[in-house]
């Protein structure tokens, strides 16, 4: 027999008028926000359109090389030769972003990840592509390589610097998986993209984030600028325990970029919060158990389960139990039977595997049988 329960589902007209007087709008082009924990997208804005992401693809470039110090192929202490290429390409002659390496000179890869992270050295990124793959051409290839792998759908890549290439393009969404990614994987390197400054050749370089400047709980990640891109930023910030990350394009100015993208935090910060709606092991229904030795077995979720909701629409989040009843001894802990199913305001629904909480053995032979001509004479279970 299908047995279903509500939970809890309360719905108030105050919590509805309150969702609908509190939309947002940003003048980026292209434009998400993501709650870290949960993976919630708290604002989409063509989030999934290919573009062009500029210096901001560098978290690619970053992610290839902090997974080949993990798994030991390269080391912080390093050296790296800069090549005539990379100088002409990404140095002080390039007139674009630079940490002004000199031909010839031995660099340390933990020096060019802050040039790379810091200053956004373009020279940087091509010395670091040439000595790992031979060519930059060949370190993109590990980018296409890699971003396949990490899932994201609407990114390819030409080059390590971001620099225009009709074959260099990100989507803010895939930006906002990518940063997700760093920022778990990689916590010994994250701290690096809140460094304000970096020194190299005696040149002292502020980092271009704005939010580092100008937010509380800014910490990361990347700025990226072209013609044909726009203003744009990678971003995350925590605030009372709660990371979001976000990633804008398409934006007219640096100051633009600074306010829209602060703007688009705060509102995630203001209007969102994350609630743990069930709790690991706590039982949420007895469900009967045929030929075991009790007649039933509790069941519950196996981890806390938190949503992200709207502030003012918390109270129009659902949970509904729902299980076949009996099940069949014997019954493991961990077993599943049932699922609760999770309904956001928007009507999304999303199920969840209700868990055995503890064992239940079978009964004997005799106790089978006596049970069977129970079921026989009186029709129950």
């Amino acid at each position: 027999m299908k047995n279903q329960k509500l939970l809890f589902s309360l719905i108030s007209l105050s919590a509805l008028m309150a969702g609908a007087a509190s939309a947002f709008e940003t003048t980026a082009r292209n434009a998400v926000l993501m709650d870290y924990d949960t993976g919630a997208y708290l604002y989409e804005k063509a989030a999934d359109e290919s573009v062009p992401p500029a210096s901001m693809s560098k978290l690619m470039t970053l992610y290839v090389i902090f997974d080949k110090l993990r798994n030991g192929t390269l080391s912080l202490d390093d050296k790296f030769t800069v090549s005539e290429n990379a100088w002409r390409k990404g140095g002080a002659a390039s007139g674009g972003s630079t940490m002004f390496l000199k031909i010839g000179e031995e660099v340390s890869l933990e020096d060019l990840l802050q040039g790379i992270i810091v200053q956004s050295g373009n020279d940087a990124c091509i010395v670091a592509a040439e000595n790992i793959a031979g060519t930059e051409e060949d370190f993109a290839l590990l980018m296409n390589e890699t971003a396949q792998k990490l899932g994201l759908k609407n990114s390819s890549f030409a080059n390590a610097t971001g620099l225009p290439d009709p074959e260099q393009r990100m989507s803010m969404e895939d930006l906002a998986l990518l940063a997700k990614r760093i920022i778990s994987e990689f916590p010994e390197y994250y701290r690096i993209f809140s460094e304000k400054n970096f020194t190299h050749n005696n040149i002292k370089q502020g980092n271009r984030n704005p939010l580092l400047y100008s937010m509380t709980g800014a910490d990361g990640l990347k700025t990226g600028h072209t013609d044909e891109a726009g203003f744009c930023l990678t971003a995350s910030a925590l605030k009372g325990g709660r990371r979001l990350i976000s990633a804008m394009s398409g934006m007219q100015s640096n100051r633009e970029r600074s306010e829209e993208a602060e703007r688009l935090m705060s509102y995630g910060f203001r209007e969102f919060d994350n609630y743990q709606v069930l709790t690991a092991n706590e039982p949420l229904a007895d469900v009967s158990v045929w030929y075991g030795v009790v007649p039933s077995v509790q069941a519950a979720v196996a981890q806390n389960e938190v949503e992200t909701i709207r502030r003012s629409e918390r109270n129009r989040f659902s949970v509904k139990i729902t299980y076949d009843e009996p099940v069949v001894a014997p019954v493991k802990k961990g077993d599943q039977i049932g699922s609760a199913l999770l309904t956001d305001p928007e009507g999304n629904v999303r199920e969840v595997a209700l868990v055995a909480v503890h064992d239940v053995a079978e009964v004997g032979f005799m106790k089978k049988l006596w049970l069977n001509v129970q079921y026989l004479l009186f029709g129950k279970k």
